[in-house]
């Protein structure tokens, strides 16, 4: 498929990450319409001829000042079932931050699962495939969709990143809790690919219950060497915060916080002053809305996802692999 049988739009609330995934992309947004009625409601629109095409819709579900996450997730629901009775072809929801990924399972009873709930309404308002970026779970996040899922991962993009800072010291990669296990230990074989030499993995005590955390213990030999906690997240910063005290306190010689989503809510701002902490770096899946990015300097390093949806979306127009995507 050409890529003129191909239409990116990208909504207002992430219009700048639309505009640089186009860039990337080698193609313009196509034109829409948004309107918002005094009374909250929304109303979005294509202004170009969708028939028959292969769309994505690029929008981010996180929450800002003026607009929540419930305002993005409706607008992007009401926007792709519009697309759909324009007669798209085949219609991709581009996400760079999937919301209430976090509840993918029942902890408590009668506990809600929302990524459940959410992929019922990308699905009924006629999406074929849903494209994210580094969910909460992804096995949860490919059961819950009954349409086409891809999902992506920023761990290439982290991995060249913490080999630059690493150069010859020796590293070890540190989940923050044991639900993140798989994720530390991918990143920690890709790093050890690029670097050539083995890297340590490790990871610290967390339990969570009624929104209280707890436990103090680090399982694994940072002594000596680079520490590098890797999460999804980063949402008030507690749990990376606990994670590179325990690293210090057992001998670490730096600590630096990766994590694809920085939300950066609440307490984040006593994460970022931790001296334990030598840098956090993220993706601008998320823009860094709720922190002074120039007075943190380079205390925070934002990678760029922009080219690696671009790539995604060009794979996916022209019945490419997206597995390739996977590798440093």
């Amino acid at each position: 498929m050409a890529l003129e049988d191909l239409r990116l739009f990208g909504l207002d609330d992430t219009r700048a990450f639309g505009e640089a995934v186009a860039r990337a992309l080698g193609v313009a947004l196509a034109r829409h319409e948004e309107r918002d009625f005094e009374d909250g409601e929304h109303k979005t629109r294509p202004l170009e001829n969708v028939r028959g095409k292969d769309v994505f819709v690029v929008q981010a579900l996180y929450g800002e000042p003026g607009r929540t996450v419930n305002d993005k997730l409706v607008k992007l629901l009401f926007f792709l079932g519009c697309l759909k009775d324009a007669g798209a072809g085949r219609l991709t929801a581009a996400i760079p931050y999937l919301a209430y990924a976090r509840k993918d399972r029942k902890t408590q009873t009668r506990d809600p699962v929302t990524t459940r709930y959410v992929a019922a309404l990308v699905e009924a308002v006629g999406t074929d495939r849903v494209l994210a970026l580094d969910v909460h779970n992804p096995a949860a996040f490919q059961n819950a969709f009954r349409c086409g899922t891809d999902h992506l991962e920023a761990r290439p993009l982290f991995a060249r990143h913490a080999a630059q800072l690493i150069g010859a010291e020796d590293a070890a990669v540190v989940s923050p809790d044991t639900g993140g296990a798989k994720r530390a230990e991918a990143l920690r074989a890709t790093l050890g690919q690029l670097l050539g030499r083995p890297v340590a993995n490790a990871f610290a005590e967390k339990y969570r219950a009624r929104g209280e955390v707890t436990g103090e213990l680090l399982v694994g030999d940072v002594k000596g060497r680079v520490a590098l906690i890797v999460d999804d997240l980063i949402s008030t910063g507690g749990t990376i915060l606990r994670a590179a005290r325990a690293c210090r306190n057992a001998g670490a010689k730096a600590v630096h916080a990766l994590a694809t989503h920085g939300l950066f809510m609440g307490g984040a701002a006593e994460m970022f002053a931790e001296p334990a902490l030598a840098q956090v770096i993220v993706t601008n899946s998320v823009p860094p809305l709720n922190v002074d990015r120039a007075a943190l300097g380079s205390k925070l390093a934002v990678l760029d996802v922009a080219p690696l949806f671009a790539d995604a979306i060009r794979r996916s127009h022209t019945g490419g692999s997206l597995v390739e995507l996977l590798e440093p």
